[in-house]
């Protein structure tokens, strides 16, 4: 088998019925061009990992990693990057929304002007967000300012999830990448030393064919986790910060609830220390299982077994809170700082547990997604099935 000039890293999540079109339109573009695909697949329960290794038996230059326990674009564009030995690495999404036929142009540009990185642009002249509606526009503007990128290089479109880039320049950025969320191009530029030489080519997002769009606020909160990783991420932990902005949050509601309960409902200071506490410890709870341990998020019976041990792990913390703060009240100390000394207490208690036991990072049950992921593998190998176009025609070793 000879050595491939290029490699083609393909993210996925339930992308099934995107595949083998991709792969089609892909050996279309490249003609003539010695090139390898590796899908990387977060364990889609539609059954995608299974279809690319069935159409991996006719394409040899085709090769699957599928992830088990682990999400993330950024961090599964990282692992197909590591994947191959090719000196030239393009990453394009599955969704079919990237235009693979400039591809050939980017490859030609990286190579002939000795680039480190070439991007697919939508900001440049030709290029567009096509029908894209003004919130996604003015979002992609916004992520733009806040990214600070232009400290870095010279990028119209640093959102952008299309681009190739150097082997060896990669491999100089590999172990400063955060590998969080969904914007790996900001992340590998944000990643270098100095100014890369980068090179822009112009495209026109297309509209998402088949399946749903994976942009939602929790998209929008690991870039912002991204960017804070890259100014703080080499002094704190960026989860302690996060669980810190929870536990600050919650502080607020917990002071207002105990001068509630003090001045309005006229209870004692330790039943009202007991309330306020509960209920903080229960926002807390779904506060970081949605953002903080978002990565090890629990969901449906396993939320409420979470909220289980949550309190469990808690409850010594919640014990000496009630007692610490209440001891201070009685010893002359005003109410609002007796109730923030319990709070430290607490705050510090419950980080340390709480990331021991109820979001440990453990190989996680997957029942269910295993049943609908055996679902969706016999349909793949059923007869029955429509096959993607053209799978029996794609290419061995990425020549025509």
């Amino acid at each position: 088998m000879p050595p491939y000039d290029l490699c083609i890293v393909v993210p996925t999540l339930d992308e099934r019925e995107n595949l083998g079109l991709l792969l089609e339109r892909l050996r279309n573009a490249l003609h003539g061009i010695c090139y390898e695909v590796i899908v990387v697949d977060d364990d889609s329960p539609d059954g995608t990992a299974a279809l690319a290794r069935r159409l991996s038996r006719t394409q040899d230059n085709l090769r699957v990693l599928h992830r088990i326990g682990r999400r993330g674009l950024s961090s599964a564009c990282i692992e197909g990057m590591l994947a191959t030995a090719a000196p030239f690495i393009a990453v394009i999404d599955a969704d079919l929304q990237h235009d693979e036929t400039i591809l050939p142009e980017m490859y030609r540009r990286i190579r002939s002007e000795n680039l480190d990185l070439v991007v697919g642009s939508r900001n440049l002249a030709g290029g567009g967000m096509g029908e894209f509606s003004k919130w996604r526009r003015r979002l992609s503007q916004l992520g733009r300012r806040v990214s600070g990128v232009q400290r870095h290089a010279a990028l119209t479109d640093p959102m952008s999830g299309f681009f190739i880039l150097r082997r060896t320049f990669f491999e100089r950025i590999a172990h400063r990448l955060t590998g969080a969320g969904f914007k790996i191009l900001l992340d590998i530029v944000l990643s270098s030393e100095g100014h890369p030489r980068i090179g822009e080519v112009p495209y026109r997002f297309r509209l998402r064919q088949h399946g749903q769009s994976k942009l939602d606020l929790i998209v929008g909160l690991e870039y912002l986790e991204l960017i804070l990783d890259k100014l703080i991420g080499d002094f704190v932990s960026v989860r302690f910060v996060m669980f810190a902005l929870v536990g600050a949050l919650g502080a607020v509601v917990h002071l207002m609830l105990l001068g509630a309960m003090l001045k309005i409902e006229h209870l004692s200071f330790v039943k009202s220390q007991t309330f306020a506490t509960g209920i903080v410890m229960i926002l807390n709870y779904v506060m970081n299982n949605s953002l903080t341990y978002r990565d090890r998020r629990r969901r449906g019976a396993a939320f409420l077994f979470g909220l289980l041990t949550f309190c469990i792990a808690c409850s010594l913390g919640v014990i000496a809170n009630v007692d610490i703060s209440a001891e201070a009240f009685r010893h002359g100390v005003p109410w609002v700082l007796s109730g923030i000394i319990g709070l430290l207490f607490s705050g510090i208690w419950n980080y340390g547990v709480t990331a021991m036991t109820t979001w440990r990072d453990r190989r996680r049950s997957a029942e269910h997604r295993a049943e609908r992921r055996a679902e969706a593998s016999a349909l793949v190998g059923d007869s029955t099935l429509p096959a993607p176009v053209a799978n029996a025609e794609l290419p061995s070793k990425g020549s025509p």
